[in-house]
């Protein structure tokens, strides 16, 4: 499971003409789910969006995680972050989940933020989306939780 966090002042996803998510200051995460993720990824991923130290502390350094200062968390599916990008000028996404192998454990890791963190939005799954946002930094990180190898 991969996911591109962003630390914002404010963030929201419209669908059409309706915002379906949106927070004030916090961590917008486009989340992509890869072939063999599952509740061991979703469980890590979550662990590292919440404990991940991108806020500034009294001194301005980054020492605080969206968990200590309570700030929004939103959501997006995105499963273009799992594309195969080594060779030509064209994605492949066999690298990415099949949709509904996607949708399940997008879901499951929103369910688990729900039940872990106070203030958590979402976009659309499988929906064309318009995300706004304002980047704080700008922050960004890329973040991953890779199912084990088999042995």
């Amino acid at each position: 499971m991969i996911a591109l966090i962003q630390r914002v002042s404010e963030a929201r996803v419209d669908v059409g003409d309706e915002t379906v998510g949106a927070i004030d200051a916090g961590l917008l995460a486009l989340v992509a789910v890869q072939p063999g993720d599952g509740e061991a990824q979703a469980e890590r991923l979550l662990e590292r969006m919440l404990g991940y130290r991108v806020f500034a502390d009294a001194q301005g350094r980054m020492n605080r995680s969206l968990a200590d200062v309570g700030g929004g968390l939103l959501l997006v599916s995105q499963f273009t972050l799992a594309a195969d990008t080594r060779s030509g000028t064209r994605p492949g996404f066999s690298t990415a989940a099949a949709p509904a192998d996607a949708e399940r454990w997008f879901a499951r890791l929103v369910e688990l933020s729900k039940s872990r963190h106070p203030r958590v939005e979402t976009g659309r799954f499988g929906a064309h989306m318009r995300v706004h946002l304002v980047n704080d930094g700008p922050v960004t990180f890329w973040l991953e939780a890779r199912p084990e190898a088999p042995e």
